[in-house]
């Protein structure tokens, strides 16, 4: 599973009521013409998933909005939040709302396909705690989540930018996770995982050097137990690639601050 990412683009505000023609998503719903820190895919909605945008679609699709998201309204509950950035097919999210239940889980993507392919799963399966935002992520940190609104959140295999010339614009970077921790809170969780060592590695010292930020492990984590093995992850395991888990805890704030240094007498 590969997010698109770094994330997301945007879903209008309604959604047509007809279904859209043979191959392709719902006609009507409005799309950026400036799209930021993540990079559009080729590929090509199939009919099942334009039917999926048609039919799941007017209850977990969210507009984005400028204004502080109401989570509880969305979801129709009040439940610990977890915000995705980039779930690519949706193969990996919709099992792990599957298997926690208790959760609410508020994911961005913009890859077309992948969003009418998650909505497919989730009428599939009769998923309930799903909201999907097909908007970018970073102005969805930055208008719609508070600080401290946040119980965790999960990267998966973001696009590693192999090409040295290429890697700033990795997309975990210090000004993205400073935005992430400040919205997650005491004791929130942030799960990114990675199949390419030299990302493990800078994932492991941008993270290592954000403050509010605490390791749950020494170095890399073990596979949380709700993160199933994907195909495209199996794939990987059986050309011999590694994949790596990194679990950061938020700190409580006064944690986070450094001691005052002594004064001299």
């Amino acid at each position: 599973m590969t997010p698109s990412f770094a994330s997301q683009a945007a879903c209008g505000p309604t959604l047509p009521q007809d279904t859209a023609p043979a191959g392709q998503a719902p006609a009507g719903i409005p799309y950026p013409k400036a799209i930021k820190s993540f990079v559009r895919r080729a590929g090509r909605t199939t009919t099942a998933q334009a039917k999926a945008f048609a039919d799941q679609g007017p209850r977990f699709l969210l507009p984005y909005s400028a204004a502080p998201l109401d989570a509880t309204a969305a979801f129709g509950r009040k439940a610990p939040l977890i915000l995705e950035i980039g779930f690519g097919m949706g193969e990996a999210t919709a099992h792990i709302a599957r298997v926690r239940p208790g959760d609410n889980f508020l994911c961005c993507e913009v890859h077309e396909p992948g969003v009418g392919a998650l909505l497919k799963r989730i009428g599939e399966h009769g998923i309930e705690n799903i909201r999907i935002l097909q908007h970018d992520a970073v102005e969805v940190l930055d208008h719609m989540l508070s600080p401290g609104s946040l119980d965790g959140v999960h990267i998966f295999f973001p696009d590693p930018w192999h090409k040295k010339k290429h890697n700033k614009r990795r997309l975990i970077q210090p000004p993205l996770v400073a935005k992430l921790a400040a919205r997650l809170k005491p004791g929130g969780y942030l799960h990114c995982a990675t199949d390419w060592q030299p990302y493990a590695e800078q994932m492991l010292e941008v993270l290592g050097g954000e403050p509010l930020l605490a390791n749950t492990a020494d170095g890399y984590a073990p596979q949380p137990a709700y993160r199933p093995l994907t195909k495209f992850e199996n794939r990987g395991l059986r050309l011999g690639h590694g994949v790596w888990d990194l679990v950061f805890m938020r700190r409580d704030l006064e944690d986070s601050i450094p001691p005052p240094e002594p004064t001299a007498r």
